[in-house]
């Protein structure tokens, strides 16, 4: 996995409401939400480089993850015109 100055640790989620909301969504979405837990933030297709996901699923577990309002995502420091991604506090 890689670094960069962008890139913080996020507390692993053990809060119940959480988990049951997650456990509701597909498996693609299980995986990009444990992935951002470790790596967060990272962009769509750091998200497709890490858990070996084609774009388009990391774009539809992403969509989930956000209509269940586990992960938020703003403008890149580095590329204004990518956005990353992080689970929401």
């Amino acid at each position: 996995m890689s670094t960069s100055v962008e890139q913080k640790h996020s507390p692993i989620r053990n809060d119940e409401a959480f988990r049951d909301t997650l456990r509701e969504l597909p498996p693609s979405a299980k995986l990009v939400a444990k992935v951002l837990e470790s790596d967060a933030p990272l962009s769509q297709g750091e998200l497709a480089t890490e858990t070996l996901l084609p774009d388009r699923t990391v774009r539809y577990a992403l969509n989930r993850l956000d209509d269940a309002g586990l992960v938020d995502s703003r403008h890149s420091f580095r590329d204004a015109r990518k956005q990353v991604y992080s689970l929401s506090a």
